[in-house]
């Protein structure tokens, strides 16, 4: 894309640019807002989270993929699948060392940052799983997981720099193939979470 900026100003692209390691990508998703969505739905590009300085779990892989982009990784994202009766959830991911780590933006107390010591992408899913539940229930909902999409094939939407929402990329990750984790034995018999699990899961950094 042109002069290696993807369409932002150097203002914003040194600024992802400093952002050099996986770990100091995740300290900057952490310290932006949980994007609440008060004016209805959104799905912003890396520009827009950086204009309004807050994100939700998608937006947040985005912008990680981006400032990973910029310093020389592939931007990747992985699409986390739940029940009907669950949110799915995006992270970004990448690898060092010939291991599989991941890149989250959430407001909870799990799904978060993941080292790079996960053999492939399934074993990395599954570091999810026991923590993937509902906190009304305490119902596991992780069912499925897509492999690594690469947010270059949408370089020609302008994705990163878009002052629009880019909701091509989430349209996309809904219609792609998705690995499943469990059979249907597997989920008849699956343990609710214990109530302190479930006291857990119901803490947040940002209130609504």
């Amino acid at each position: 894309m042109k002069e290696e900026l993807f369409g932002l100003t150097e203002e914003e692209y040194i600024l992802l640019k400093n952002l050099n390691t996986p770990s100091k990508i995740q300290d900057f998703l952490n310290n932006l807002k949980i994007n609440f969505e008060e004016q209805g739905d959104t799905c912003m590009s890396p520009r827009m989270v950086l204009r309004t300085k807050k994100a939700h779990c998608i937006e947040g892989a985005l912008v990680a993929a981006t400032a990973l982009r910029i310093n020389s990784y592939p931007p990747l994202i992985v699409d986390l699948e739940a029940s009907k009766h669950d949110y799915d959830h995006v992270v970004c991911v990448f690898k060092k060392n010939n291991c599989w780590g991941a890149i989250t933006k959430t407001n909870h107390a799990v799904l978060r940052y993941r080292e790079p010591v996960y053999k492939n992408i399934r074993e990395l899913v599954m570091s999810f799983f026991h923590e993937y539940f509902t906190n009304h229930n305490g119902k596991k909902t992780l069912r499925s997981y897509s492999k690594p999409v690469n947010l270059e094939i949408f370089d020609k939407y302008n994705w990163i720099a878009s002052e629009e929402n880019v909701w091509f990329i989430p349209d996309y990750l809904t219609k792609i193939k998705h690995y499943s984790l469990l059979n249907k034995s597997q989920i008849r018999v699956l343990r609710k979470a214990d109530l302190i699990e479930i006291k857990a899961g119901t803490l947040v950094e940002y209130e609504e």
